[in-house]
């Protein structure tokens, strides 16, 4: 099939959508933890973090646009503070309806069922249920102005995974803990590892 730039602008909103985010591949499932300085939680998945640099140690992420109250955004610019938490597979339900559009004084903690955890006196609240899950302090942010999205980028503080997952040489293997995949905006998958090469040398 081909999909002219014509054709792709004609789909049904909602198709497009899907269309055009099933593009990437398969994508990290995160639930991002903040909370603001009234002590209000707020909890929601983003399938858009990125590494940036492994020292300092970076993570980026999308936003997107603030057009209607972005709670995870506005928390992190108001406190600098935010967690990020692997979803894995006995709570990617409840990581998903995460998605649902919930008032400010709702916490999505509380709406799921998944517990907030508080670790190492880190104002923002992790997710016990995660098995990888890191702190993060903001130390910039960009509007990107082609869309309205926001790009924020943290340093990771602190690192809290499961034993048995951090291998010798520091390689972190996700399958030890049922870690998930995100396709598209609603497609969950489970990983299965094919191998760990060889650094490639000419």
């Amino acid at each position: 099939m081909h999909f002219s730039k014509e054709h792709i602008n004609a789909l049904e909103t909602r198709t497009r959508a899907h269309f055009i985010n099933s593009l990437s591949g398969f994508k990290s499932a995160n639930l991002i933890g903040t909370q603001d300085r009234q002590g209000n939680t707020n909890l929601s998945i983003v399938s858009s973090v990125i590494h940036l640099g492994a020292n300092p140690p970076l993570m980026g992420m999308i936003i997107r646009p603030h057009s209607v109250p972005r709670h995870t955004f506005e928390n992190i610019m108001q406190t600098g503070l935010y967690t990020i938490n692997h979803v894995n597979q006995s709570i990617y339900e409840q990581a998903h309806q995460t998605s649902a559009r919930y008032d400010k004084d709702e916490s999505e903690f509380e709406a799921t069922g998944l517990t907030p955890e508080y670790l190492s006196d880190f104002c923002a609240p992790f997710v016990k249920e995660s098995r990888l899950k890191y702190s993060v302090k903001l130390v910039e942010h960009q509007h990107l102005a082609i869309n309205g999205t926001e790009f924020v980028i943290g340093e990771i503080v602190d690192v809290y995974v499961d034993d048995n997952a951090v291998q010798t040489d520091g390689f972190i293997d996700l399958q030890a803990i049922d870690t998930v995949a995100i396709s598209g905006l609603d497609c969950y998958y489970t990983g299965d590892k094919l191998a760990r090469l060889p650094y490639a040398k000419k």
